[in-house]
């Protein structure tokens, strides 16, 4: 018998009701003073993301796509220029290198933490290389302390995708503790309406430490414009609309309460899941906080078949990501073939995310868990 509510992926609509005065009042303000792009709740949205993250500067965007195509606008590479990344991502961290004429190159994951593996990075920096892309995969964060002395050893510039891991803590070897996305020389982040601080439509965020760096960002985002009519450098259309701003200012005093809630969760999937032959849960790193954006499970046999039988009875899952960028047609030209990356490859055949989000209620999880456990019995 199924769980009293529906069982979804992600409960926006649970989630809204909490906020649901808040967002209408903004909504309206924004209505009646119809300043509907760059208005004071995007201004005070960057405001609010600067203090939560404690960093200089936060740029909104359109989405979390243009926030990696500005941050690599930003550092002025020329074509042909080499950036490290992983494939055990969503295809935008790879698209924007491809887009701007740059050469992707792809390094292997962790099995345990689905993030990449530090320790290849270093071998595949070659005279060409100009920049590391880390991604904070499923909401905690790659080993940054290592990233960054490679990166400053070789001279190299660090753009952090922080898509899915906002309000996830790293601490560094002398204690010293930083938010994902504040590390690096660039930020960027997504607010898709199913990330943790989600608005209610697309909207993304750049974020950084440098001033000459922030300057640049806010001129490309705005055609390249500090001043209107007179285009300083090339630049794209990607500014922040008000209606989002209010959204977003709205969940993010709640995003700390938020990130607790999916721990909390991820909890107690694990407790239902210790020792359960076939089931690999997810690995906590010794230096990040996870704010489990997603909780993806490994697991044994035919996923795509217990995937079926959840779906037959009434629970969601979902694979992040089937088919990993360096075999994916588009990126042919790259040369990438199967057997090049074998961690992320079996994590695309065996991984299963299952539901995540604030609103998940015991009585669902007890059915989800006991669920993927007879499929495996």
């Amino acid at each position: 018998m199924l769980a009293t509510r529906k069982i979804q992926m992600v409960d926006l609509q649970g989630q809204f009701k909490a906020i649901q005065d808040e967002v209408e009042e903004g909504i309206k303000e924004v209505l009646q003073t119809c300043q509907f792009i760059n208005g004071p709740a995007v201004k005070d949205l960057e405001k609010g993301l600067s203090k939560y993250l404690n960093v200089k500067a936060a740029i909104p965007c359109a989405n979390g796509t243009d926030a990696l195509l500005v941050a690599l606008m930003a550092l002025g590479l020329e074509p042909g220029d080499e950036v490290i990344t992983v494939s055990h991502t969503f295809v935008a961290t790879a698209e924007v290198i491809a887009l701007l004429r740059l050469k992707p190159v792809f390094v292997d994951v962790h099995e345990d933490t689905f993030n990449m593996d530090v320790a290849q990075l270093e071998a595949a920096v070659t005279v060409k290389t100009r920049c590391i892309i880390p991604v904070h995969l499923f909401g905690q964060s790659v080993d940054m302390e290592a990233v960054m002395q490679i990166a400053n050893k070789h001279d190299l510039y660090v753009i952090e995708d922080n898509a899915q891991a906002i309000g996830a803590e790293v601490t560094f070897g002398d204690g010293s503790i930083h938010k994902t996305g504040t590390i690096g020389h660039i930020g960027c982040t997504s607010f898709y309406p199913s990330k943790n601080l989600g608005a209610y439509g697309d909207a993304g965020a750049i974020f950084t430490n440098d001033e000459s760096l922030a300057n640049k960002l806010r001129q490309i985002v705005n055609h390249g414009q500090r001043q209107k009519y007179t285009s300083e450098c090339i630049g794209v259309n990607s500014r922040l609309d008000s209606f989002q701003a209010v959204v977003l200012n709205a969940k993010l005093k709640h995003l700390d309460r938020y990130n607790s809630l999916r721990r909390e969760a991820a909890d107690y999937y694990d407790q239902h899941f210790a020792g359960v032959e076939g089931i690999t849960t997810p690995k906590r790193s010794s230096f990040s906080s996870h704010v489990f954006h997603q909780y993806t499970i490994v697991v044994e046999g035919d996923r795509d078949a217990i995937r079926g039988i959840l779906s037959e009875r009434g629970i969601p899952s979902m694979v992040y990501y089937p088919v990993p960028i360096h075999l994916q047609p588009a990126y042919s030209n790259w040369g990438g073939a199967n057997g090049d990356l074998p961690v992320t490859e079996r994590l695309a055949y065996q991984g299963l995310s299952l539901p995540m989000h604030t609103e998940l209620t015991r009585e669902q999880q007890d059915l989800v868990c006991k669920t993927v456990i007879e499929c495996l019995s």
